[in-house]
């Protein structure tokens, strides 16, 4: 039998629901504690290592993260096995996470042998989270929403460049690091760590952008229309490539991440693809058989009922519920009868009925015949 995977909020100690930055900041503390580099020779901390790394791959993706939300594992391809993070010699990790950074954080760049942080390569832009409602109809054949929210762009003032001017810094020589010394009590200890008169950029402005103050971005307002696709359920989520974030010297843009709230029905609900809606019915329309309308996302459609329909009964009419995610067929929309007793009748509606129960033997009602069979069988 397969192992049995831990939840990936659990593994990273987060609850469901954690934002972008507070599961990179577990990855990062964990990663830091359990990594092999610091616990030679130790299978547990090894082990523990690649569960932490498999769990942050999931949930720094969107795409995958939306579908483990709703499916647990089940809903990722199987075919990844147990390395969805690419665990290869502990360098599986996601976009941005540098293993020179976590080496740094960890050692201090002690004896020289470590990298530090530093601004100057390129670097992703962030995400951006937004939220949109739509109806039970959109959801469930898809539609075009607008999203209005704010983001980072390039400066179009400067054209991103941060202002005119620009030289190396003279303070590092237009590395962006700076080699210091420290004395400990175990001598002088060597550390690099990112300039403090560029910010570890390596340049320096002469002439700043007034409008961006010479950081080449600048904040504003956008609207997108995106794609809600066919099918999607309440709390999944649509992530739009490169329009989150502008990106740092020269790195690609973040996503737009948006969570989609879907307003319930007043007479369906969903189960995956599939609608149920429960159907009251006359206790003639049971007894006798009858054909009767049943509303559809389509419109309204004809259902025959059997003679002798029982209460609780459903019936399936194929391809009537939701789009699936793919687009390429739909679910069955599946209907559960409800007999419903009549109320108010009066002494000649009483009277027939009486006289219709009269009529009747214990062979038509089997479920009650059935009931007291097992206690004469004592």
């Amino acid at each position: 039998m397969a192992e049995q995977k831990r939840d990936c909020y659990e593994v990273l100690g987060l609850k469901k629901g954690a934002s972008d930055s507070e599961i990179k900041k577990a990855f990062y503390k964990l990663a830091k504690q359990y990594h092999p580099d610091a616990n030679p020779g130790d299978k547990a901390a090894e082990a523990r290592f690649k569960e932490i790394n498999e769990a942050y791959s999931v949930l720094s993706d969107p795409e995958k993260r939306s579908r483990y939300d709703q499916y647990g594992w089940a809903g990722l391809d199987p075919s990844a096995g147990g390395g969805f993070g690419g665990f290869e010699g502990f360098g599986g990790f996601s976009e941005g996470f540098d293993v020179g950074d976590l080496f740094g954080d960890l050692f201090g760049g002690m004896f020289g042998g470590g990298r530090s942080r530093s601004s100057r390569g390129p670097r992703r832009g962030d995400d951006i989270s937004a939220r949109v409602t739509v109806s039970f109809e959109e959801a469930a054949f898809g539609c075009k929403k607008e999203i209005r929210y704010a983001r980072v762009e390039s400066c179009p003032t400067c054209s991103g460049s941060g202002g005119t001017g620009v030289e190396n810094c003279p303070k590092c020589g237009g590395r962006g690091q700076v080699t210091v010394q420290q004395r400990t009590p175990f001598g002088y200890m060597q550390s690099t760590q990112a300039c403090d008169a560029c910010k570890g950029k390596g340049k320096i402005i002469k002439n700043p952008c007034k409008d961006c103050r010479g950081t080449g971005l600048q904040r504003r307002n956008k609207v997108l229309e995106i794609n809600i696709p066919g099918g999607i359920s309440d709390g999944m989520r649509v992530s739009v490539r490169g329009q989150g974030n502008a990106g740092i010297n020269g790195g690609s843009a973040g996503d737009l991440v948006v969570d989609v709230n879907v307003r319930p029905h007043e007479v369906f609900r969903r189960n995956g693809f599939d609608l149920l809606c429960t159907l009251p019915i006359t206790f003639v329309e049971a007894a006798l058989g009858a054909k009767v309308t049943v509303p559809t996302l389509d419109g309204q459609v004809e259902l025959t009922i059997p003679e002798g329909t029982q209460s609780g009964t459903t019936f399936s009419l194929k391809g009537k519920g939701t789009q699936t995610l793919d687009g390429k067929g739909r679910g069955n929309l599946l209907v559960t009868v409800d007999v419903e007793v009549p109320r108010g009748l009066d002494k000649k509606q009483k009277d027939a009925l009486a006289a219709f129960g009269q009529l009747c033997e214990d062979g038509h009602y089997a479920k009650k015949s059935s009931f007291f069979s097992k206690f004469k069988k004592k």
